[in-house]
């Protein structure tokens, strides 16, 4: 029980859940640049539609920077998840235009952060 009671203060003082919310944001591709470029389009569009609704952090390498030969960028976000975030998060992303060889990936809560 002295664990749990612990835990539960810290997660509330760094706004873990199941206090707040993390959002994963991903971007996979075959070239670095083309990853990066599309990550950094990402931020800059959540930068501009989060308010005080978000904390975005910027883009990074994902821990494993490179699975299969594809490049990976990510962006963590914390907040509380409603209609208004994922609406935000979606024109983030809906508005960039991205060639066939580059993957999305958007992972509410998720059990591994690699």
């Amino acid at each position: 029980m002295k664990f749990y009671n612990q835990e539960v203060k810290l997660r509330k003082v760094l706004k873990y859940p199941p206090f707040c919310d993390i959002i994963k944001l991903e971007v996979s591709d075959f070239e670095d640049n083309t990853a990066h470029g599309i990550i950094m389009a990402v931020y800059d569009n959540l930068l501009k539609l989060a308010g005080n609704t978000m904390q975005i952090f910027p883009p990074m390498h994902s821990p494993i920077s490179k699975i299969k030969n594809r490049y990976r960028w990510r962006i963590i976000v914390k907040c509380k998840v409603g209609s208004s975030v994922i609406n935000k998060i979606n024109s983030s992303v809906n508005c960039l235009k991205v060639g066939s060889s580059t993957r999305i990936s958007i992972d509410i809560n998720p059990n591994n952060m690699n």
